[in-house]
């Protein structure tokens, strides 16, 4: 297995981590692992709302250092 796709929003406040993470997934095919870099604390909650959207899945979440590292996987993403 590749290593995940890094996204990097440590510094920036709600909603721009989600939002960083959901353009990163753009394009990518299902099963893609991304790990997100937060030290916002709402990022522990948008990202599993955020992965019930698009049908990802959340795959760990670690904090350190007031840095949070959440992977998930992608889904399938459904269409309207």
């Amino acid at each position: 297995m590749s290593e995940p796709v890094l996204v990097d929003a440590r510094g920036h406040r709600c909603p721009v981590p989600s939002l960083r993470l959901r353009k990163a997934m753009e394009g990518l095919a299902p099963g893609a692992r991304l790990t997100l870099l937060a030290t916002d604390p709402m990022a522990r909650i948008d990202v599993p709302y955020l992965m019930g959207d698009l049908g990802g899945t959340i795959c760990g979440i670690e904090e350190q250092g007031g840095v949070l590292r959440i992977t998930v996987e992608t889904g399938v993403v459904p269409t309207d």
